[in-house]
């Protein structure tokens, strides 16, 4: 038995074996021969057919024929209790933060349900000059605000038309968009620049930006947004706020297009 310092891999030589071994089955979609283990990872065919002999019996492999390999069912049990234990709250408090004090104003987590977004997070301070109305809990209309807009826009388009249809697009202010065929085009152009805005829609006085969050499938799962006085809201923020949600995605596991 080989012992390793620290900061070097698994001070047990044959755990450091065990993981070359799933390594290399992860590397191939399909069964892997004992023999093109052996040869990718350098362990002599014994030590490897007694250590894959081991890990199917934690089901950690499975041998769908004699003499051939490939990652056992316990692995996809496992990844998922470590994705039901990942939060998008807990992945986006420390990268809200850093946004925040780059904008000084307060940035928003929220998620979907059903006809609204609702606000599960918010970072802001007594400096961002601006009053905070909806606190975390408070809900709004999905067409009224940017976050809502990005959930929309990765909607299949019947689906929007049937939101339009069941809600009747209601307005808040003069400049709240309240008819489909605007709307379609508005949801077009948050597909196309991977950012929603909200124009004074929900509230006169108070603009937004918003980018999307996505899960390790590929799902948008919530939105990341900065809220601003009209006036305070700068372009140059919309790159920030996407780098941010693509950090908190990748948090979650996601790994892009």
């Amino acid at each position: 038995m080989t012992i390793k310092k620290e900061g070097q891999g698994p001070a047990i030589q044959v755990i450091a074996r065990m993981f070359s071994l799933l390594d290399a089955l992860a590397s191939h979609q399909d069964p892997v021969s004992l023999k093109a283990l052996s040869e990718v990872t350098g362990l002599h065919p014994s030590t490897a057919h007694r250590i894959l002999n081991d890990l199917a019996i934690g089901r950690l492999v499975d041998r769908p024929e004699a003499g051939s390999y490939r990652l056992g069912m316990r692995l996809l049990e496992l990844g998922n209790l470590v994705k039901a234990r990942l939060d998008v709250r807990d992945a986006a408090l420390g990268p809200m933060r850093e946004l925040h004090k780059l904008t000084h104003q307060p940035v928003n987590l929220s998620v979907r349900q059903g006809d609204e977004i609702v606000y599960i997070e918010r970072t802001y301070s007594e400096r961002s000059g601006m009053q905070v109305v909806r606190a975390v809990g408070g809900r709004a209309p999905l067409h009224l605000t940017s976050v809502g807009k990005l959930f929309l826009a990765f909607d299949d388009p019947q689906r929007v038309r049937a939101y339009a249809t069941r809600t009747g697009l209601s307005g808040h202010t003069r400049n709240s968009i309240t008819d489909l065929p605007a709307l379609e085009r508005e949801l077009a152009s948050v597909r196309q620049n991977a950012l929603a805005r909200d124009n004074e829609e929900l509230e006169l006085g108070v603009r937004c930006m918003a980018a999307g969050i996505f899960d390790d499938q590929g799902k948008l799962i919530a939105g990341l947004s900065v809220s601003a006085p009209a006036d305070r809201l700068e372009e140059s923020w919309g790159d920030r706020v996407k780098a941010t949600a693509t950090l908190i995605s990748a948090l979650l596991g996601h790994r892009g297009n």
